[in-house]
């Protein structure tokens, strides 16, 4: 439990710092159209060492595409860490809320 509350906690702070490489850190579910468990590989393409059910929360910490397909490295509440077949992931980014209002047009002088 401590730990899920450290890894989301840090996940909280790289989304906030700004940092490029965060913008990667979208909160995810599985999504996995066939309806299976979702495979979670040591590297794209490579060896099933664990999987994920459909619905589980999972952070994307890296990205590749492989022979044109995307891969995501995620990281799991559980602790799981491995790649996985990106089209399988529902993912929505952080909201914004730091943005200003909206700029409103000046007037030209007259």
């Amino acid at each position: 439990m401590l730990l899920n509350i450290i890894r989301t906690a840090l996940v909280v702070v790289a989304v906030s710092s700004g940092d490029p490489a965060a913008a990667l850190a979208a909160g995810c579910v599985v999504a996995d159209p066939t309806g299976t468990p979702l495979n979670v590989r040591s590297a794209p393409q490579g060896r099933v060492f664990s999987v994920l059910r459909n619905g589980a929360a999972v952070v994307i910490v890296d990205e590749r595409t492989l022979a044109g397909k995307r891969w995501a490295k995620v990281t799991a509440p559980d602790g799981t860490l491995g790649w996985v077949f990106a089209s399988y992931l529902d993912c929505t980014m952080a909201e914004d809320d730091t943005k200003s209002a909206p700029m409103k047009p000046r007037t030209p002088p007259q």
